[in-house]
């Protein structure tokens, strides 16, 4: 479990391909010398395994995560968000995050507003629901809060210590973003889906 707030960049060190997915290896930043073989990090917001824990941290990286995120278009020296998994106590300060990301979204547009900029992403088939104006969603791991909707797209508010603090900054419009949606959603889209079906199989049959 993870919250969504990023306090670690890190930069990509190895992408080795085998077997259908890739062994991704990240530089280990100083603040997660405690992180050891087993632990769990979000990597863009997707929950790994870290099965190699040095002066570099090392993932496997399996074909349904990669079909799933951006993870398999990474580069030796490209950044990415860095969280570790949430422990007993700690403080929550963003949404509950999974890391299981549902696909990717593309960036539209980019548009300066206040100090940051106005970020609008495409809507996902099959997400429509689940993303609404002041719900949560996870873009790339960071935790943000839907500003608009519209037809086939939404906005997020990027503030000046999010694009400092993230990758987000440098991402620039038609690069795509790993999405995950806020838990609860899921769940009430899919409660009210299974109402939905019993009802339309208690109504009686008329031929």
């Amino acid at each position: 479990m993870f919250t969504g707030l990023i306090f670690n960049l890190a930069a990509v060190k190895k992408v080795t391909p085998g077997k259908g997915g890739i062994e991704l290896a990240i530089e280990k930043p100083q603040e997660l010398h405690g992180i050891v073989e087993g632990d769990s990090i979000a990597i863009n917001g997707v929950c790994l395994t870290v099965t190699r824990s040095g002066a570099t941290l090392a993932f496997d990286v399996i074909p349904e995560t990669l079909a799933r995120s951006n993870l398999g278009t990474l580069k030796v020296g490209d950044l990415v968000n860095l969280e570790p998994s949430l422990r007993l106590g700690d403080q929550v300060g963003g949404h509950m995050v999974y890391g299981h990301v549902d696909t990717t979204t593309k960036i539209l547009s980019k548009d300066p507003e206040g100090q940051g900029y106005r970020l609008w992403c495409a809507v996902p088939r099959g997400l429509e629901r689940m993303i609404v104006e002041k719900g949560c969603v996870s873009l790339d791991g960071v935790s943000l809060t839907v500003a608009e909707v519209e037809a086939r797209q939404f906005a997020v508010a990027l503030i000046p210590e999010t694009l400092k603090r993230t990758t987000l900054g440098r991402k620039d419009v038609g690069l795509s973003l790993n999405i995950e949606v806020d838990p609860v959603a899921r769940y009430v889209a899919v409660q009210l889906e299974n109402r939905a079906r019993a009802s339309r199989a208690r109504r009686p049959h008329r031929g």
